[in-house]
């Protein structure tokens, strides 16, 4: 599995106690990256620091495996160093010549696949620039478990230098290892001020942008001189001025959007950065996606989705896939290789069937590596963003491939059609609580597709699911997840209301005009001119209106000049239009 996810809060705090030195935590590749050429690349696929830190190696910078177990990973990229004698990671250029040796202390987040036999070896040096450079060996606690860890080391170690160096390699047992946030800072005993770990609470929960309250506590604090500031919202809370142990408050922060909390006192610095939540809201069943945004924006930018892990964006392109008795509308999402994954929530089930459905079309696999390959790509999941089952491509030739259904990881449940690239295919995915059986139905045909049509694949889970409340569009790894087009995901309890939500013309005799509007004034008809309810949409997926109608027409005076969808449910029907708005 490439990415761990974790649903606690990750936090980047400096040591409490001192100044930062150093602190370098990989950047976010879009790929796996040689050393040389990551140190070149374009933020954030590249090192945080330059000149005159000075990056080198033999391996190579992954986003895969991401640190996220300790207080502080990063959760980007890392360096990783595979089982092969003389893999390396340099770094040349920090200047601690300002501190005492006694007061330098430095930590790195590490992980080894072979944690009980397999520890990277850490040395440092003052003169790695030389024709014969001395290193001398850092001790440090092992890890002991299959998990990342934060290795400290204590002051009294590393040298006062202008020219410290600092190298990880591989040591006499040869195992894959990682290595990320090498931090190195100047400890200061004066300095007895301390971050707890933070919280975070939406303010609303709604499909426009909200905010969010970072509550931070601390202790150690007293005998005035603090100065607190913050990257965004308004400080408040307990002063460190006058309360020793308390919790500072950040409020108004627009949701997604990381914080930094900057406290000072003389030379002790403390800097705490919170990541950001995402207050989007949990989509109701029956749910449909036409992902109608704006060529070229991050699908984990709209408010019905959300980005889980790092890396190169799930991004809207332009058109849609159609299929045989399916009327497409909006645009279409395209993704390839490594990169971050897109979670879509929706109401939490424990009983009945779960149907997903989607149009998928591969349309290049040349960057999956080997003559065969298998990854998954999309999945329900529980509401916590936990597999369950999983759909899988498996590479059969250069342009060729087949699909696959599991519960777990890897898998051998394949069906015996060969699809090719350039294949436009319709895809159901359902999971029925009754019989603890994970389904699918690949190019069934819409105008006879029921709850009773054989699936193409299916696994009975030899553990019951116990929820769904979640479905993941996936980007496995550079080598392994082709360049496909995915378009109009439908999510329901039952076939008809999944084939019903399908359909852009499953209101009889429907018409939307004029179209453009110009004079504010939208009208919408159709055969039988009950009520309806009107829910439109922005190009970024922001709903912008809700309203309910039993007449003709919908006052859109108050939206701005614009392409919009129009989303119209009548009789427990619904059908969806593009309109422009001038």
């Amino acid at each position: 599995m490439k990415k761990i996810y974790s649903l606690l809060l990750l936090f980047v705090a400096s040591f409490s106690f001192g100044q930062t030195i150093y602190s370098e935590n990989m950047g976010t590749p879009t790929g796996t990256t040689l050393i040389p050429a990551y140190s070149t690349g374009t933020a954030p696929a590249t090192f945080q620091n330059s000149t005159p830190i000075v990056y080198s190696g033999s391996g190579d910078v992954r986003a895969t495996s991401a640190s996220n177990t300790y207080s502080g990973a990063s959760g980007g990229g890392n360096v990783y160093l595979a089982a092969t004698a003389g893999k390396y990671f340099q770094i040349d250029g920090i200047n601690t010549s300002a501190y005492t040796s006694a007061n330098i202390q430095m930590s790195f987040g590490y992980l080894t696949a072979l944690f009980a036999t397999v520890q990277v070896v850490v040395e440092y040096s003052t003169n790695a620039s030389t024709a014969t450079p001395t290193w001398t060996a850092i001790p440090f606690t092992n890890n002991t478990s299959a998990s990342w860890a934060l290795v400290s080391i204590p002051g009294g170690i590393l040298p006062s230098s202008s020219t410290l160096s600092l190298r990880f390699s591989e040591g006499a047992i040869l195992g894959q290892i990682r290595i990320d946030d090498v931090k190195v800072i100047n400890f200061n005993p004066a300095c007895t001020f301390v971050f707890g770990a933070p919280t975070t609470a939406c303010d609303a929960v709604t499909p426009a942008i909200d905010t969010y309250t970072a509550t931070i506590p601390y202790t150690g604090a007293g005998g005035g001189g603090y100065t607190v500031t913050s990257t965004s919202g308004s400080v408040g809370g307990d002063n460190p001025n006058t309360v020793v142990a308390g919790n500072i408050i950040v409020s108004n922060i627009t949701e997604g959007t990381s914080v930094t909390l900057n406290v000072t006192k003389g030379v002790c610095i403390y800097s705490l950065t919170v990541t950001g939540p995402d207050c989007k809201i949990v989509n109701t069943l029956p749910f449909a996606d036409s992902f109608p945004y704006a060529v070229g924006s991050s699908l984990g930018a709209s408010q019905n989705w959300q980005n889980i892990n790092s890396g190169d964006n799930i991004i809207a392109s332009a058109g849609s896939l159609n299929y045989t008795g399916f009327t497409s509308s909006g645009n279409s999402e395209t993704f390839s290789g490594a990169g971050i994954d897109c979670f879509t929530p929706y109401t939490d089930t424990t009983t009945g069937t779960i149907y997903a459905s989607f149009i998928m079309n591969v349309t290049d696999m040349t960057n999956v590596t080997g003559a065969t390959a298998s990854t998954y790509f999309a999945s329900l999941t529980s509401a916590t963003q936990a597999y369950k089952s999983r759909l899988f491509l498996n590479k059969t030739g250069a342009t060729t491939y087949q699909f696959g259904l599991d519960g777990a990881s890897t898998t051998t449940n394949l069906d015996t059609t060969t699809r090719n690239v350039g294949d436009v295919i319709f895809v159901v995915m359902g999971y029925d609580f009754s019989n603890s059986t994970i389904s699918a139905w690949i190019n069934p045909n819409l105008s006879t597709f029921n709850a009773a049509t054989p699936p193409t694949l299916s696994q009975v889970q030899t553990t019951p699911i116990a929820d769904l409340g979640g479905f993941i569009f996936r980007q496995d790894a550079a080598g392994t997840t082709p360049t496909m087009i995915v378009d109009e995901l439908r999510i329901s309890t039952t076939t008809a209301q999944l084939l019903s939500v399908n359909q852009n013309n499953a209101i009889t005799g429907l018409k939307v005009y004029p179209n453009p509007v110009s004079n504010g004034t939208l009208f919408i008809t159709s055969d039988s001119n009950s009520e309806k309810s009107i829910v439109i949409f922005d190009v970024l997926g922001k709903q912008v209106l809700n309203t309910k109608t039993a007449t003709s027409s919908v006052n859109v005076s108050g939206l701005n000049a614009g392409i919009y969808l129009v989303k119209i449910t009548e009789e427990g029907n619904t059908a969806v239009r593009k309109i422009v708005i001038q």
